[in-house]
């Protein structure tokens, strides 16, 4: 889940607001990117892919943030790990692309929207007993 944006990074380019299939991010004071809807997040990395400047923070786990503050995120050395090992901008001369990586994480996405729907599946009819009463 997307934990912060690192705003001394981020240039406002919104590389990152367009990348984001769940509308996360939104462009906020001065064009910069600013995390709306963290909840929404799908883990997907595609912001972090998509941010030229490394001033996002994406933590692995896709249920819920841990509170990651943006002086933990620059003391991890893991800015911008994602994209260079993707082998994306300026690093696509010298590594090769890691998107096998995300294997387990669409897993989980994949089960999770299973159960959902499953979920929403068994509690329709009740809705419309309800509605015919």
């Amino acid at each position: 889940m997307i934990e912060v944006v690192i705003d001394a990074r981020c240039n406002g380019c919104g590389d990152c607001v367009d990348a984001c299939p769940s509308d996360v991010l939104e462009a906020g004071p001065g064009g910069k990117a600013v995390i709306a809807r963290q909840a929404d997040c799908q883990t997907c990395l595609l912001c972090e892919l998509y941010c030229p400047a490394d001033a996002l923070f994406v933590w692995p786990d896709c249920e819920a943030p841990v509170g990651i503050t943006a002086q933990q995120a620059l003391a991890s050395g893991q800015l911008g790990a994602f994209r260079r090992d993707s082998g994306w901008g300026e690093h696509a001369a010298s590594f090769t692309n890691q998107h096998w990586r995300m294997g387990s994480i669409f897993e989980r996405a994949r089960l999770q929207a299973m159960e959902i729907a499953a979920a929403r599946n068994s509690t329709e009819p009740l809705q419309a007993e309800e509605n015919v009463r």
